[in-house]
C-alpha cells in the first residue's frame, strides 16, 4: 500500500525510510547487550522492525489502502486499478488532442525547421519534467495533485497557486475541446444549428461522460477516442496529399503549388503565439500526478511516460510536417479543415470520439481534484454514499458549466489554445517542475549518489535551471503575444463573437 508520512517521518522516499527502520533495529539488538531487556522482548521489537520493512517493500502491489483515497473497499471505487498499458491510452490520450490540430498553423507561422526544432526541444522538455513528476511521486506517495507537491516545495501559497492554475488549466482545455466539437458538429452539419446550441451540446455530453468515476472504467474509452483521433489525422495526412487544392486555396485555372516556407519571418508576437500554440500540446504533465496516482503499480509510470512522449512526438512531427507542406498557407486551424468540404466532414466525423474524449479527460480531471480535495480523508471519499455521489456530480457539473462558459465567450480555437498554453502551461509544467528536481536532490541529497561536486549534478542542476527561465520566458511573452492576438482578432471582426449563431467550422 501506499505509505503514509507522518509529519515526524518529514518527506523521505521510500528507501530512506527503509534504511531507517534497519538502522532502529539494529540499535535494538545493540541495546540489548548493553541493557536488562529480556530476549522475548528484544524479539519482539526486532520482529516489529521487521514487518514494517515488509509492509512498505509491498506498499506498490496493493491497491486496499492507498495514501490519498485510503481504504478501498467493496462498497465503492477502487481508484487504484489502472495498469501501465491503460496508463498509456490514458496519457496519449491527454496529450493527442486539440493540440496537435494547430500544429499545421504554428509551423506556418514559424516555417518548417523552426517549427520542427521548436516541436522536438519542447518534447524534451516536458518528458524531463514528466520523468520528475514520476520521481516525485513515488518519494511522496501522498501527492495527488501537482498542489501537494505545490505545498511540499513552497508551502501554502504554493500550493493554492498551483491548486487554482491546475483547475484553470483543465477547465480552460475543456473548453478549447467544447468549442472543437461545435465546430465538428457544424462541419458535419454545415451548420445545422445556432453554434451556441452546439457548445450547450458539447458541454451535456462531457457532462454525463466525465461523471464516470473512476480512470480505469474511463480508460475504455480513452483507446476509443485515441484510435479515432490517430484514425482522423492519417486521413487527413493522406488527404492533403492526394486533393487538388487545400480547401482555403483560391480556385484558379492553374494547379496550386504550396507556398509552405522552410523559414518563417514571423513578428514576436506572431511567433511566440505560435510557439504557445505547440507547447499546449505538450502540457499533459500536470495530469501525470493524478494519472500515476491511480495506477496498480506506479513503478511503471516511466515506461508508460517514454511510450507516450514518444508515440505523441512521431506523430506531432508527421501530421505536422506533411500537412503544412501540402497545404502551405492555406492550412486550417484546427487542421482537420485543411483537407476540402467532404475530407472536412470525414475528418470530423472519425474525430468526434476522439475529441469528445478530450473534453470528457479535461472535464473530469479538475473535477476529480477538487472532489478529493473537499472529502480527502473522510469515509465518503472511496465509498457510494449520497454525500459522496452528491459532492462528485456538483464537481463535475460546476466544472462543466465553466468550461461551457470560457468556450462560449472566447470563441476563437487558435488564440484559446496558445493564451492556455502561454499563460497556464508554464506554471504547471515547467517553472514547479524544476524546483521540484531541485527540492528532491538537495533536500534529500545522498552524498554517494547525488554529489553536487560532480558534473553529472551539475549539468543536471543547469537543465533544470534553463527549463525554469524557459518556463518564465513562454509565460510572460506568450501570454502577451496571446492576448494582443484576442484583441486583434475582436478588432478585426475575425471572431463570431460572444454566445454567437455564427458558424465556426469555415461550412458556409
Amino acid at each position: 500500500m501506499f505509505y503514509s508520512k507522518s509529519k515526524s517521518d518529514g518527506e523521505k522516499p521510500k528507501d530512506k525510510f527503509i534504511e531507517d527502520i534497519k538502522v532502529k533495529e539494529k540499535k535494538v539488538r545493540s541495546d540489548s547487550n548493553s541493557s536488562s531487556n529480556s530476549d522475548v522482548e528484544v524479539g519482539a521489537a526486532a520482529d516489529a522492525v521487521k514487518n514494517a520493512v515488509r509492509a512498505v517493500d509491498s506498499f506498490d502491489d496493493d491497491s486496499r489502502h492507498d495514501a490519498v483515497f485510503g481504504d478501498v473497499g467493496d462498497d465503492g471505487p477502487n481508484y487504484r486499478n489502472v495498469g501501465w498499458i491503460a496508463t498509456i491510452a490514458i496519457m496519449l490520450k491527454t496529450m493527442i488532442g486539440l493540440g496537435v490540430l494547430s500544429i499545421p498553423a504554428a509551423f506556418d507561422t514559424l516555417g518548417l525547421i523552426p517549427g520542427v526544432l521548436v516541436l522536438f526541444s519542447l518534447a524534451g522538455m516536458t518528458t524531463w519534467t514528466g520523468y520528475v513528476v514520476g520521481k516525485f511521486k513515488m518519494n511522496h506517495r501522498d501527492c495527488y495533485g501537482i498542489d501537494d507537491a505545490g505545498m511540499i516545495v513552497f508551502g501554502r501559497v504554493g500550493k493554492e497557486i498551483l491548486a487554482v492554475a491546475y483547475v484553470l488549466f483543465q477547465t480552460f482545455c475543456a473548453g478549447s475541446g467544447m468549442l472543437s466539437i461545435s465546430i465538428a458538429f457544424n462541419a458535419l452539419s454545415v451548420h445545422g444549428a445556432c453554434t451556441a446550441v452546439f457548445v450547450a451540446v458539447a458541454a451535456v455530453i462531457a457532462f454525463c461522460v466525465a461523471s464516470v468515476r473512476t480512470l480505469h472504467k474511463l480508460s475504455p474509452l480513452a483507446w476509443i477516442g485515441l484510435v479515432s483521433i490517430i484514425t482522423a489525422l492519417l486521413t487527413l495526412t493522406v488527404a492533403v496529399g492526394v486533393q487538388e487544392r487545400p480547401a482555403a486555396a483560391p480556385r484558379t485555372p492553374e494547379p496550386f503549388k504550396s507556398d509552405f516556407k522552410l523559414f518563417g519571418n514571423p513578428s514576436f508576437v506572431e511567433a511566440i503565439s505560435a510557439v504557445s500554440a505547440i507547447f499546449f500540446a505538450y502540457t499533459g504533465t500536470p495530469s501525470f500526478f493524478p494519472i500515476a496516482a491511480e495506477m496498480k503499480n506506479p513503478k511503471h509510470y516511466t515506461r508508460s511516460l517514454l511510450f507516450t512522449q514518444g508515440g505523441v512526438t512521431v506523430i506531432y512531427t508527421v501530421v505536422g510536417v506533411v500537412v503544412y507542406v501540402f497545404t502551405g498557407s492555406f492550412v486550417s486551424s484546427p487542421a482537420l479543415g485543411s483537407a476540402g468540404p467532404l475530407m472536412k466532414k470525414v475528418c470530423y466525423g472519425l474525430a468526434l470520439p476522439g475529441i469528445i474524449m478530450s473534453t470528457t479527460i479535461c472535464t473530469h480531471f479538475p473535477s476529480k481534484y477538487i472532489f478529493v480535495r473537499v472529502l480527502r480523508g473522510s469515509k465518503h471519499l472511496a465509498s457510494n454514499s449520497p454525500t459522496h455521489w452528491i459532492t462528485w456530480l456538483g464537481c463535475v457539473g460546476g466544472c462543466a458549466t465553466f468550461a461551457y462558459i470560457i468556450s462560449s465567450s472566447i470563441p476563437i480555437f487558435s488564440t484559446l489554445v496558445s493564451l492556455i498554453g502561454a499563460f497556464l502551461g508554464p506554471i504547471l509544467c515547467l517553472i514547479p517542475i524544476g524546483a521540484m528536481w531541485f527540492y528532491d536532490h538537495y533536500r534529500w541529497a545522498d552524498r554517494k549518489v547525488n554529489n553536487p561536486n560532480t558534473i553529472k549534478f551539475k549539468l543536471l542542476a543547469g537543465w533544470n535551471i534553463a527549463i525554469i527561465i524557459i518556463g518564465f520566458f513562454i509565460l510572460i511573452a506568450g501570454t502577451y503575444g496571446s492576448v494582443v492576438n484576442i484583441m486583434d482578432s475582436f478588432k478585426n471582426g475575425e471572431t463570431t463573437g460572444v454566445w454567437s449563431c455564427a458558424d465556426n467550422s469555415g461550412s458556409v
